[in-house]
């Protein structure tokens, strides 16, 4: 049987991002009245759906381009990439709760949660295709010690706690993290183009 190739394994998780997108944009609900006052209203499900929307950017972006610097895939990748997608199936979940609740420290904490999942599936993901490709592979030596990798995770083992001393804590901290990730990053394209 053929193995599953780089761009069926991308074009699944494209999907299945573009799924989580939709699910999480219909939890926005719209004002029952045409008021400003009706529409400021809604503002935590608005923020909590930007934060998430951007988070969700960043991971297809870097997902496009992990890809894009891998030559084949494996079962192993494959599980990881599920793994990595079953984490950000929960967005939309904890996006709504998060927004729904004003940003109460719980559902603030459990987003966190969410996110550090997220991040270490990403890592997996990424140690896995480095370790099928090899060392001296454009994504190894892209990916290089994955400084923003390490760090988004030391940052999210931080606010899940920071949730329960003060939302507003974790929330610039999450904000932090997808700030960083939205400075664009040449390494790949740069070695993509060598």
């Amino acid at each position: 049987m053929p193995a599953m190739t780089k761009g069926r394994l991308e074009a699944f998780s494209d999907g299945v991002l573009a799924i989580i997108i939709t699910i999480m944009v219909l939890e926005l609900k719209a004002p029952h009245s045409p008021t400003w006052s009706a529409l400021t209203e809604q503002w935590p499900g608005f923020l909590s759906y930007l934060l998430s929307f951007v988070y969700l950017g960043i991971y297809w972006n870097n997902h496009h381009h992990t890809l894009h610097a891998t030559a084949r895939v494996n079962g192993k990748i494959l599980w990881a990439n599920l793994h990595l997608l079953f984490w950000l199936s929960l967005v939309p979940f904890v996006t709504h709760w998060m927004g729904e609740n004003h940003f109460a420290a719980l559902p603030v904490a459990l987003y966190g949660v969410v996110l550090l999942a997220a991040a270490i599936a990403y890592t997996i993901l990424l140690l896995l295709i480095v370790a099928e490709q090899g060392p001296e592979s454009k994504l190894a030596r892209a990916v290089g010690k994955d400084v923003k990798g390490k760090l988004s995770v030391a940052l999210y083992s931080c606010a899940i706690p920071l949730a329960f001393v003060h939302e507003a804590i974790a929330g610039a901290l999450y904000i932090a993290v997808a700030a960083i990730w939205l400075i664009p990053d040449p390494r790949i394209e740069r070695i993509l183009a060598e």
